[in-house]
């Protein structure tokens, strides 16, 4: 028999999200770090950096703003997981320097909010 793994729909919203801004950001001229590093902290989406400063960014979608808009979904508890997460990467990767948190909202409309240092 042959199985077959589908995802869920907001999964591949989530990835097509995260892809989006990764170009996004190349274009403005970040450089590619990491994808996606997980730990038992949290998940980090994107890892760049932006001359000599470590981003770590959070990617957040929207399809419509009625329960809140996608930077408004980045709340304390977000931030404190993010954080605890970036912790782990730096402790494994032995890296020192300035870091920033940026967080890319992207809306169901296409528009993309890039917020740099938003915590």
């Amino acid at each position: 028999m042959l199985f077959t793994k589908f995802k869920a729909a907001h999964l591949i919203r989530g990835e097509s999200a995260e892809e989006q801004a990764h170009n996004f950001l190349i274009k403005k001229g970040l450089k590619p770090v990491s994808r996606n590093f997980r730990c038992k902290q949290g998940e980090l989406d994107l890892i760049m950096t932006d001359k000599q400063t470590l981003v770590i960014i959070e990617v957040r979608f929207r399809k419509t703003d009625k329960y809140g808009s996608a930077v408004e979904s980045v709340t304390r508890t977000k931030q404190s997981r993010i954080i605890a997460a970036t912790h782990v990467y730096l402790a494994s990767k032995k890296t020192n320097g300035p870091i920033r948190f940026d967080v890319v909202a992207i809306s169901g409309n296409g528009n993309i909010d890039w917020i740099q240092n938003a915590f």
